[in-house]
């Protein structure tokens, strides 16, 4: 590492966001170009930087600094350079010669400590003389918090995140209850929290950590699907993040239900443990469905009839598709389940026209984009994410980081709305949903209950069915002739606990029975590279390795980085960027990783004109690395809709290579081919309904690349990773 020292002659660029700048520094031999974090400086301003020179590909040779402190100046030389270059605002270089003339090496203590002095300067009157004391203290206070807060090994960006949350009371907070952080500033967890607590010399036993330690257990809870958590295994699931004593986290739990900042409740025998606005959630749903299922039309001998003169002849329904269709007509609320293949789209297809026949207004809508645009290839009708179909905007009323333009002041227009994928729908998003629907509009919700759980938190499908307050059709019967697609055959028997085929005299689903990890990683890239693009006539970006994993030899940590050397290899023409332990390449497939309420997009039409655009980039979206500007520090992703997305450097945290993507992201996708790598893995995570998923995803070809013994397990293994949820218990109190 090297250090140089100068003053900052001229600010070229500065993210207010990150706190990266580019600014040319003055070192009395040389000007350099610099580059990194910087903040609580101005032009003008001594600086020590501490990095290493680089060679920029368009802008030559740099200094990127990693660290950097103010050196403190007070000759009047220096002091001039800060004045002179409007770091102050109200003083400019003529100003800041008079102010040294008078008050020479003083200069700076004056300001701070006796602004009404400068009003003895001809052109400064009192008030202005007041008004730069207030400007200058106030750079003045940033500075020193700035160097406060690096004593706890607080990143620049952080620590600017700190000050304009809480300004002066940082040190008051930093002293007490660093946790605080975790509570009040976006970005910041309880482990980040936690250290800087540990090295301010926090005891482990601090009231404050056990409360920040035991909402965070839970936060994680949600995060794994849960909605609540038994209270024996919320204690011990904080003992263990904590390292202390039980006995300490039930006293605290307690304290946290009595200010309503846990919910703890009695169900039977058993004591739940609720974050506040999960447990209003369910009880807010279970509501809303109560008032939503109403008897719509009991004339359902006439919609009978009717739906029988909608079908095609030469394909008419099915008597439980037809009994389908009447009752997603006669009912508020009503679900439609089962599996590929038994006719769910031909189902939604007769009710758009009856629909349509009939002058109703109807909506249609999917979790994902994928799912939403496979939903308007099928049906001919525009269909939207339900994110967009609410409106989705950044900021709330109430401080959120998001807020709907449709609610329940402001609800959807419409007779009857159509949710497809509704096993996908987590609970925060149902709960938006209802909240937009009036009483007497359909609700229809089309879903396979043998797919994956959502991401999100939530059993939102199979809650809803468990209920037994919902009027339900269950399809069974596959309408999809086994010889056009032994995908759809072999989805069904496993689902029936039944083994697949695997005999390889299939057109569709292929089983190549390798027992070694480096073999199975080799076949997948000669499979996803050569053999299969030809095979199912798609690009090799459109072929998608699922694996159950994310550690291991075929986990997506490890296998994303060998397909992107053979998918899309280095080349000049195309920039890289480094982020953590990825690299990423322009042309590289992509992921979102978590939702982000915030982002903004663009659609672009002919020439570049953007001609729709909107916020919000949802957990398990796809895109392409389309630009990365690493002089602005920005990367731009278009995705599968179109949709452009500028992610800052600083933001690259919500993306990962999705060459390969975990079973569980795939969720709502398809895809003209999907290769599995299957050896032994947790039992848990192996079973049955992954299995299932996976191959259900795939519209051409599947290819199961490894261990037939590991396939024949999961068929048998049932055991599914538990959820915690009471939605189904919350609607029957609501409904009876």
């Amino acid at each position: 590492m090297e250090e140089l020292s100068g003053y900052i002659k001229h600010i070229i660029f500065s993210n207010r966001d990150n706190g990266y700048t580019v600014f040319e520094l003055d070192t009395d031999t040389e000007c350099i170009t610099c580059v990194g974090a910087l903040v609580g400086l101005s032009e003008g301003e001594r600086v020590r930087l501490t990095g290493e020179y680089v060679t920029h590909s368009v802008y030559g040779r740099q200094f990127s600094f990693k660290g950097y402190e103010q050196e403190t100046g007070q000759d009047e030389l220096s002091v001039y350079r800060y004045l002179a270059s409007g770091a102050v605002k109200g003083i400019g270089p003529a100003t800041a010669k008079k102010i040294i003339e008078a008050f020479g090496e003083d200069t700076f203590r004056i300001m701070e400590e006796e602004c009404e002095l400068l009003a003895t300067i001809k052109g400064i009157s009192l008030n202005k003389a007041r008004d730069i004391g207030a400007r200058f203290g106030e750079k003045q206070d940033l500075r020193r918090i700035m160097v406060f807060l690096q004593k706890f090994g607080i990143s620049v960006n952080l620590a600017n995140k700190i000050y304009e949350k809480y300004g002066l009371e940082t040190y008051r907070i930093m002293e007490e209850n660093p946790y605080r952080l975790a509570e009040d500033i976006e970005g910041v967890g309880f482990k980040t929290a936690d250290d800087i607590a540990i090295s301010s010399g926090v005891d482990a036993s601090s009231p404050y950590r056990i409360r920040s330690g035991i909402l965070y257990a839970m936060s994680l809870a949600v995060s794994e699907g849960h909605v609540y958590l038994p209270k024996d295994e919320a204690v011990a699931y904080a003992s263990r993040i904590l390292g202390i004593d039980e006995d300490a986290v039930i006293s605290e739990c307690e304290r946290l239900g009595i200010e309503s900042r846990l919910v703890i409740k009695q169900a039977g025998s058993e004591v739940r443990i609720y974050l506040p606005s999960f447990y209003r959630m369910e009880t807010a749903c279970a509501r809303m469905i109560r008032d939503l299922d109403i008897v719509r039309d009991k004339d359902t001998a006439q919609i009978y009839e009717t739906v029988r003169s909608l079908e095609d002849p030469e394909r008419p329904l099915a008597e439980k598709q037809r009994e389908a269709v009447v009752g997603a007509l006669s009912n508020g609320l009503f679900i439609i389940t089962g599996g590929p293949g038994t006719g769910k789209t031909t189902i939604i297809n007769v009710l758009i026209k009856y629909l349509a026949a009939a002058g109703e207004e109807f909506v249609l809508a999917a979790p994902t984009g994928r799912a939403a645009k496979r939903m308007t290839e099928a049906t001919g009708y525009e269909s939207s994410t339900i994110q967009r179909l609410l409106g989705l905007s950044p900021g709330g009323m109430d401080g959120n980081a998001f807020s709907y333009e449709y609610n329940e002041d402001n609800p959807l227009e419409a007779d009857a709305v159509i949710i497809d994928e509704m096993s996908m729908v987590d609970l925060p998003l149902f709960k938006s949903l209802l909240s937009a629907i009036v009483p007497g509009t359909r609700l229809i919700m089309v879903g396979d209950t043998n797919q994956l759980p959502s991401v999100g938190p939530g059993s939102v499908l199979r809650d809803l069915i468990r209920s037994e307050c919902i009027d339900v059709a269950r399809l069974d019967r596959i309408f999809r002739q086994s010889d056009e697609s032994d995908i759809i055959e072999n989805a069904h028997k496993i689902n029936a606990g039944l083994m697949p085929r695997l005999d390889n005299k299939s057109r569709d689903f292929f089983m190549l029975r390798r027992d070694n990890a480096n073999i199975i990683l080799s076949n997948i890239i000669t499979l996803v590279s050569k053999k299969l693009p030809g095979y199912v006539g798609a690009r090799p970006f459109d072929i998608q390795v699922l694996t159950p994993t994310r550690k291991g030899p075929l986990g997506v940590e490890n296998l994303n980085p060998v397909l992107q050397k053979y998918l899309n290899p280095p080349a000049p023409e195309k920039k890289e960027k480094e982020y953590g332990s990825t690299l990423f390449r322009e042309g590289d497939k992509v992921m979102q990783i978590r939702n982000d309420y915030q982002l903004e997009w663009e659609i672009r039409g002919s020439f570049g004109i953007s001609y729709q655009t909107g916020t919000g980039v949802f957990n398990g979206d796809l895109g392409k690395i389309d630009r990365i500007d690493t002089f602005s520090e920005v990367m731009e992703v278009v995705y599968d809709d179109d949709r452009r997305v500028r992610y800052p450097f600083s933001q690259l945290d919500e993306l990962e290579l999705a060459y390969a993507v975990t079973i569980h992201k795939s969720q709502g996708s398809e895809y003209p081919a999907v290769v599995i790598p299957l050896l032994w893995g947790p039992r848990q995570l192996f079973n049955r309904n992954l299995l299932y998923t996976a191959i259900t995803r795939a519209v051409k070809c599947v290819t199961i690349v490894g261990s037939e013994e590991t396939v024949e397990y999961m068929v048998e293994n049932e055991a599914e990773l538990k959820r915690y949820t009471s939605l189904a218990q919350a609607i029957k109190e609501n409904v009876y």
